[in-house]
């Protein structure tokens, strides 16, 4: 005689039926999302005789970033972005948006030649990050990244940065050392993917949608740490559904940004990108060191804990 399933047995083998939301998520596939306007769809929409320049002078030219001179309300501007492509033959040319060091060093000849006549930069970053194969390692490509950072945190231009759509780690922020950084509402900026952080935290790249809620990765999260200026706000049902409107809002977002970063000199424009860097992550200061105070949460080099003096000491 066949035994009948307990109600607690056939509860357990029901499916959950009820699954928790999770937004983070949510947002980071709206930014993936294919359909998502990419950084020349947006040059078309709010630049005027955009003039595209290649090469790095070095090695070559890599077209997951495109780049040149255009005009944004009749004033010259330099405009440089990653570029994922929309089909697989574009995707392909593109590398996906993954940069090479040649990208990046094209986008640093690009900033430089924008900083010689006064030109404004302007930056789109969407990329899952930087390209990852032997031969861009070969080329140097952390160094490439390290020396736009460095570089960038020197122009004596108003540059400003907006994310829309990934922002991957360091292949983002190698173009995004900016005076004024903003992110569109549905895209992401992190350190890492949520699949890589839930392989390397979880030994599970399944729960990436985990990862992303506690890396507090999106545009708000960012926005209440203090590490950018500004969300750009989309169309109700995100970016892909009307470029067009989507366009105007960055528009406005940069014209905004640009109108106040005008009045500042070359100087005071890299001193505020310098201390805008030098600031994030510093959570526990409450005093700033060049007032002559150690916060709880630092170490001063005038005073070293009983620990390391007894370690020193020997038994």
């Amino acid at each position: 005689m066949a035994e009948q399933a307990t109600p607690a047995a056939s509860e357990a083998a029901a499916p959950n039926e009820a699954t928790p939301s999770n937004p983070t998520w949510e947002r980071v596939q709206v930014a993936r999302h294919p359909k998502r306007p990419h950084t020349l769809d947006y040059i078309r929409r709010i630049f005027m005789g955009f003039s595209e320049l290649h090469g790095d002078r070095f090695f070559g030219d890599d077209a997951a970033i495109v780049g040149g001179f255009a005009f944004l309300d009749e004033k010259p501007v330099m405009v440089i972005g990653q570029e994922k492509g929309r089909d697989t033959k574009q995707k392909l040319h593109r590398n996906f948006g993954m940069p090479k060091p040649e990208g990046y060093r094209k986008a640093m000849r690009l900033m430089r030649m924008a900083d010689k006549f006064g030109r404004p930069i302007v930056t789109f970053l969407d990329t899952v990050g930087a390209y990852p194969g032997i031969d861009a390692e070969e080329r140097g490509q952390a160094e490439a990244i390290a020396y736009n950072l460095r570089e960038m945190a020197r122009l004596g231009v108003p540059v400003v940065t907006i994310v829309i759509g990934e922002g991957g780690s360091g292949g983002a922020l190698g173009l995004g050392i900016a005076n004024r950084v903003y992110m569109l509402e549905n895209a992401y900026y992190s350190v890492i993917s949520p699949e890589s952080c839930a392989a390397i935290i979880y030994r599970d790249s399944g729960r990436a949608a985990d990862a992303a809620q506690s890396l507090r990765l999106t545009a708000q999260d960012l926005l209440g740490l203090g590490l950018i200026d500004g969300v750009a706000p989309e169309p109700d049902e995100g970016a892909h559904t009307d470029a067009g409107k989507a366009a105007e809002m960055v528009k406005k977002t940069l014209q905004g940004a640009l109108a106040e970063l005008a009045p500042l000199t070359r100087q005071a424009l890299i001193d505020e990108r310098y201390d805008k860097f030098r600031k994030m992550g510093d959570f526990f200061a409450e005093d700033h060191i060049s007032q002559g105070h150690i916060s709880q949460g630092h170490i001063s080099q005038s005073h070293i804990s009983q620990s390391h003096i007894l370690e020193g000491q020997g038994a």
